[in-house]
């Protein structure tokens, strides 16, 4: 028998409505026998999450502030579920247990942490399934820094121990005092895909509120198509760029052990989904697999004659960001001028101090800087492949009267990065999209 991973998140975990799908999912397939739970999430557009009410219990107590009424709703939540499907769990002594934590003067991490950690108790006990802690599982170095490999081998030799299990996502704990810490954005994302390396699983599913992932963002583009199958560097570019997809740290265990994630949605388990894997598969048929961007950027262009005879030129224009703790997103470059594409949040109140390093460091002949620049990414393995894609997106662009500050192909050439200014991102977008699908 084979091995899937899931992963449910917090709208799939968010009621007894949403448990009773879980189950179902889970009873369709014996191969699903890992599953890794998100916290409670939203049941409508007002309800609060459990991890923002955990958040809150905490900096309540902080500040002396009565918190317990709070934490009550907290409860409620959970003993609602309880008693809708008639889980048979005792709640009551892990709600003391938090409580006097709290009180005690816990930290942060230890009280948002509960929220996946009765999540996993509850649903393991509807499932049958054992309940398994990652708090001495996933490893955290005494710098909040994941320890991969000690991880792996931690959860390899627990799971031997078990036929079918659920794991709170969201948490460990630190090596040497076995605390506990939390992951970053995504972080139950990144505990199924630890699972699933772990288990040698041969998919990983997350399971979500969407049916895969989209070639473009619905709030800008009208029904975008689903992305049926996207490679792992596929879904980086995109990532990158802003798209609402896995965070890298979620991707990176599974790409290294080569399993293929599955996004998948929990309220039409029928949907395909996307299927994300290493290996690119080439159609012919099919150029572009998805569009992202973000904005504002600052594009800070450097002109001098005979730049490309002068050694360490553009060395030294890095240094001076790296004085300064600032990072660039590229830098497209010409015979006689490169240009730095700086997030503009990463200069905030220091692109004066920048203009004048690079006038004292350079000496350049001129600068030029343009600011409130967007930059779109246009991804897909059939890029390379494909003759007059460039001219595709340039046409489109200038049909829609929008003017390209920038353009540029990855060294990849699975991407081509255009800038223009952030007034044109939601056009420039629906332009090129409506170029490609023909």
């Amino acid at each position: 028998m084979g091995i899937k991973t899931l992963k449910f998140g917090g709208s799939s975990v968010a009621d007894g409505i949403q448990l009773n799908k879980i189950r179902n999912i889970i009873s369709a397939d014996p191969e699903r026998r890992y599953i890794v739970v998100s916290a409670p999430g939203k049941r409508f557009e007002k309800d609060n999450k459990i991890t923002d009410l955990l958040f809150l219990c905490k900096a309540q107590a902080d500040h002396n502030i009565p918190w317990e009424q709070l934490f009550q709703v907290v409860a409620d939540r959970y003993l609602g579920i309880k008693r809708t499907l008639d889980i048979d769990v005792d709640l009551k002594s892990r709600f003391e247990e938090i409580k006097s934590n709290l009180a005690a003067g816990c930290s942060q991490d230890y009280i948002v942490s509960r929220g996946e950690y009765l999540s996993a108790i509850l649903v393991a006990a509807y499932l049958g399934f054992d309940f398994v802690d990652t708090q001495n599982l996933i490893l955290f170095d005494n710098k909040g820094r994941l320890l991969p490999e000690e991880t792996n081998e931690a959860l390899s030799e627990e799971l031997k121990k078990h036929e079918r299990a659920v794991f709170p996502g969201f948490y460990g704990g630190y090596r040497d005092s076995g605390e506990i810490c939390l992951l970053s954005r995504g972080g139950s994302d990144v505990t199924g895909s630890l699972v699933a390396r772990a288990a040698g699983a041969d998919i990983y599913e997350n399971w979500t509120d969407v049916s895969g992932l989209l070639m473009a963002d619905p709030r800008i583009v009208k029904n975008p198509k689903p992305i049926e199958h996207i490679s792992y560097m596929e879904l980086r570019e995109l990532s990158y760029m802003g798209a609402g997809v896995l965070h890298e740290e979620a991707v990176f265990p599974c790409r290294k052990a080569n399993i293929p994630i599955n996004i998948r949605n929990t309220n039409a388990p029928e949907d395909p989904g996307t299927i994300i894997t290493t290996e690119s598969t080439y159609d012919s048929e099919k150029v572009l697999s998805g569009i992202a961007g973000k904005h504002p950027f600052t594009v800070i262009t450097l002109h001098k004659s005979m730049m490309n005879n002068e050694i360490g030129f553009v060395r030294r224009a890095l240094g001076v960001l790296e004085d300064l703790r600032i990072s660039f997103d590229h830098i497209p470059t010409g015979i006689d001028s490169f240009s730095l594409v700086i997030e503009s949040s990463e200069l905030e109140d220091q692109i004066d101090e920048v203009l004048s390093a690079f006038e004292h460091r350079l000496h350049p002949d001129s600068i030029t800087v343009f600011e409130d620049i967007a930059l779109i990414a246009v991804v897909g393995m059939g890029l390379s492949r494909t003759v007059g894609v460039a001219s595709v997106i340039t046409t489109a662009l200038a049909d829609a009267g929008i003017n390209i500050r920038l353009l540029n192909q990855g060294a990849s050439e699975i991407n081509v990065i255009l800038g223009v200014e952030s007034k044109d991102f939601n056009r420039a977008i629906c332009a090129i999209y409506d170029a490609f699908d023909k």
